[in-house]
């Protein structure tokens, strides 16, 4: 089979302690193709990044979200050609050494879409944070009417085809749900991965994270943008 063009997005901010980090273990795991999107850090998220990637780094002046930032770092992915387009965390939660399991369902057996849930090996995440997600794939289901495992991952992986008709109109976390509404509409073969997950110190601090009341804020853009 002809090998497939894959590139990794990662929307970033204020990330600039790890993000070289991140980085570099995505290089180790085989991966050249990388974009890093700053989402208007306050930091020096974007230089260091840059230190690293050189042109492949884009910057959001002003912060206008975590979707935002992915959309911004897909589109340029399509312009690069890319084949498959992995998104993962800037935080350094997420194991490049599993990109190949969601990229190998697309490469190989005709998926459009591979998500990557944390809810299928659940092992060392906290407590809170298995709540919060399973009641956020419950308003997913409601929603939108398809049910997955975890909605809320970051980590995920898309076809040439499904970031073509993938069209979703919010900016923050609300992103994550809305391309599971996507899905279904336009009938994308998906498939779902356990992924490991790092859970350190420094993630667990990073007040931007899905907190309880980031997960209210998501579920009413969710219902606005349906009513709207």
């Amino acid at each position: 089979m002809e090998h497939k063009k894959i590139f990794i997005v990662i929307p970033a901010l204020n990330e600039e302690k790890i993000i070289q980090e991140v980085i570099g273990d995505i290089k180790k795991s085989g991966y050249e193709n990388i974009i890093v999107i700053d989402d208007g850090s306050t930091d020096n998220t974007f230089s260091k990044a840059q230190e690293i990637l050189g042109n492949s780094v884009f910057r959001h002046r002003l912060n206008r979200g975590k979707g935002a930032a992915t959309k911004t770092g897909i589109e340029a992915a399509k312009i690069l050609d890319a084949d498959i387009i992995v998104t993962m965390d800037g935080d350094g939660q997420h194991d490049p050494t599993d990109i190949s399991k969601l990229t190998k369902p697309i490469e190989f057996d005709k998926f459009d879409v591979v998500l990557g849930t944390r809810l299928l090996n659940s092992k060392g995440m906290p407590y809170h944070k298995i709540l919060a997600n399973k009641i956020g794939n419950f308003f997913t289901w409601y929603f939108y009417g398809l049910w997955v495992t975890d909605s809320q991952s970051g980590f995920r992986a898309y076809s040439r085809h499904a970031v073509k008709v993938i069209n979703t109109r919010s900016d923050r976390y609300e992103y994550d749900s809305e391309v599971i509404r996507e899905i279904k509409k336009y009938k994308l073969k998906y498939k779902e991965i356990p992924i490991t997950v790092r859970y350190t110190e420094y993630s667990m601090g990073k007040v931007q994270k899905q907190s309880f009341l980031n997960g209210l804020k998501t579920l009413y853009k969710m219902i606005w943008n349906i009513i709207s």
